[in-house]
This record gives structure tokens, C-alpha cells and sequence, in this order.
């Protein structure tokens, strides 16, 4: 495996020995990518804070991102954990827009804060208006993209594609790999209804122009008596097809949650969080073989070896 680190200090380059492997570690939403690795301090390294980091595997494009901690110990070893550019996304903002999508939301904060973008897909649904008072800008995006998850049925994931900010949909995301018996070393599943699990949707909306508040309810007979009641219940935005939202919303979240998480898998380092990979495992009482959503991914590379561990979303039949 040929691993190709650099570190740009000013105008110098530097190509650290890293000492006990390195930590690539990735989240679907609200979290930067982050690279975790060890250095030795000797009297040519300059680094510091605010360094701009590159790491290359086998010539593939990983990470691109900055220093934004360094810990000491006695025998001068440092260990340096980088974010990608979302760590700037936890930065807090006000933001009133109008008729906008998602991928046009992230363009305008990008902008405004210098970042790079890349691939930012049409995601093809306009939110007529949107006030985000003092809020994170993760959460500002986020809600976008969930108001497009809701009316479009369709889910986006944001991330850093080695130093430009991309959006990409589901089916962008697919790949050929495959998690089995024989790929992964253990696993842990959980089957739940107790989170994100509704079977009735109730929206309200206060129509100003009648004075009347408008209800839409979406419901599953069958999974109410099976489960008994479980609401979700939301204010609509002006503009906003009100039982067509409901309709959406309970297909999304009418099934059991199920949360897969995989340890020690060999290594694909073009997994990331957001992606589609196919996971065919026999979870006791379930078998799967569909595409599963990965939430997180940690990737570890040490000498030769490359391995990660993987936190899996799937509902119904495993259709995320």
C-alpha cells in the first residue's frame, strides 16, 4: 500500500514518517471528515495549526483538509487530528431565503465563507421560504435537505470531496462493494420501532386567506394495530402540498429502523459515510441482501493493512 502524506507549512512541504498508522473517519451529516495520524517532532518538521493536510492511497484522492489540533507527549511524538473544509459548517449564522434548493442554499454559504465547491447536483425541489435565526450552518443545509428528503422522497448527502464541497444523491452514491461473512469479522444489529418509526402523519397549516387551519393525515391501519399510534406531527410552510408531504413522510418512516454496524471490514477506500454498499449478512431475523446506507465509516491503514468499521442504516427492506 503506498500511502503519500503531505503537510504545506507556508511556502515549505513536508512528507512526515508517520508512526502508528493513520485514521480516516467520516459521518453522514452535522460532522467533518476527520484524518487522525502520529509524527514525530524532529529538527526539520514545521507544522502548526491552520496547515493544509493532502493524503493520497495507492494514487487515490482521499482527504484534503487542515490542522486543527496538535498533542504533545514527552518522547516529542504529535498527534495531529485534521477536519476537511465542513469543519467550518459548524460556524453559526442568520440566513432569511426564498425559493431556493438545497444545492443553490450550499452555493450561497459557501460563498459567503470562502469555501470550494465541486459536484452540486440539482436536486430539483424549491423551498419557497426559510428563516434560520443564529443556527449552526450544518443545521441550516440539513434542514434543507430533509425538507427535500420529505417532498421529493429523494436523499442528498453533503461532503468533502478532497478539498470541494459536493452534494450528491443516493443513487450517486452506489457501489460495488460488498459486506459478508467472509468481508466483515463481526457485527452488531439492532431491529427498533423507537426511533423514526411513525405510522400516522398529521400536518397542520394556518391559511391566512380562509382563516381556517388546514389538517392532512396519512396513516397505516395495519402497523397502528400492530404497533398502536405513533405521530408525527408538523407546522406546513406556505407552498407546501400538504397531503402529498404526509403521503411522502409516512412512506419514509412507516417500517422498524434497523442499524447494522460492521467491525474490521477489509478496506474500499472509496467508501464514505453516505454511501450505498451491498450488505449480504443472515442477522437472525432478517437475511439481507440489498444496499444499505452508511452513516459512519472509519478507515485505519497500518503498514499493509487497511481496514474499516462501519455504522449501517436500512429500513423496511433495507431501501434507505
Amino acid at each position: 500500500m503506498e500511502i503519500e502524506m503531505l503537510i504545506q507549512h507556508g511556502n515549505k512541504l513536508f512528507s512526515p514518517v508517520v508512526e502508528e498508522g493513520i485514521t480516516w473517519a467520516t459521518e453522514r451529516k452535522d460532522y467533518p471528515g476527520q484524518l487522525t495520524f502520529k509524527v514525530l517532532k524532529d529538527d526539520i518538521l514545521e507544522i502548526t495549526e491552520g496547515d493544509a493536510v493532502r493524503l493520497k492511497i495507492n494514487g487515490a484522492n482521499i482527504f484534503y483538509g487542515f490542522i486543527f489540533k496538535m498533542q504533545r507527549d514527552r518522547e516529542q511524538i504529535i498527534t495531529v487530528t485534521a477536519y476537511d473544509q465542513l469543519r467550518y459548517f459548524k460556524n453559526k449564522d442568520t440566513y432569511v431565503y426564498e425559493n431556493k434548493t438545497a444545492g443553490e442554499v450550499i452555493k450561497m454559504i459557501t460563498a459567503d465563507f470562502n469555501m470550494q465547491t465541486g459536484n452540486i447536483e440539482n436536486t430539483g425541489f424549491r423551498i419557497a421560504s426559510r428563516v434560520e435565526e443564529n443556527t449552526t450552518l450544518f443545521d441550516i443545509i440539513q434542514n434543507a435537505l430533509d425538507l427535500t428528503l420529505e417532498n421529493k422522497k429523494t436523499m442528498y448527502v453533503m461532503f468533502d470531496d478532497f478539498g470541494k464541497i459536493a452534494l450528491k444523491s443516493l443513487s450517486s452514491m452506489e457501489l460495488n462493494v460488498l459486506i459478508d461473512e467472509e468481508t466483515g469479522e463481526n457485527f452488531d444489529y439492532t431491529s427498533s420501532i423507537d426511533d423514526k418509526t411513525y405510522n400516522q402523519v398529521k400536518l397542520t397549516y394556518d391559511n391566512d386567506e380562509t382563516g381556517k387551519r388546514e389538517v392532512y393525515i396519512a396513516k397505516s391501519t395495519k402497523n397502528i394495530n400492530q404497533w398502536g399510534v405513533l405521530q408525527h406531527f408538523d407546522e406546513l410552510q406556505k407552498g407546501e402540498n400538504g397531503q402529498a408531504k404526509a403521503d411522502a413522510l409516512l412512506n419514509l418512516y412507516n417500517s422498524k429502523t434497523r442499524n447494522l454496524s460492521i467491525k474490521n471490514a477489509f478496506g474500499d477506500v472509496r467508501v464514505r459515510a453516505g454511501s450505498l454498499i451491498v450488505v449480504k449478512l443472515n442477522l437472525g431475523d432478517v437475511k439481507v441482501e440489498n444496499f444499505m446506507l452508511v452513516e459512519k465509516c472509519k478507515h485505519e491503514f497500518k503498514g499493509d493493512e487497511h481496514f474499516m468499521t462501519l455504522t449501517l442504516r436500512g429500513g423496511g427492506d433495507f431501501v434507505a
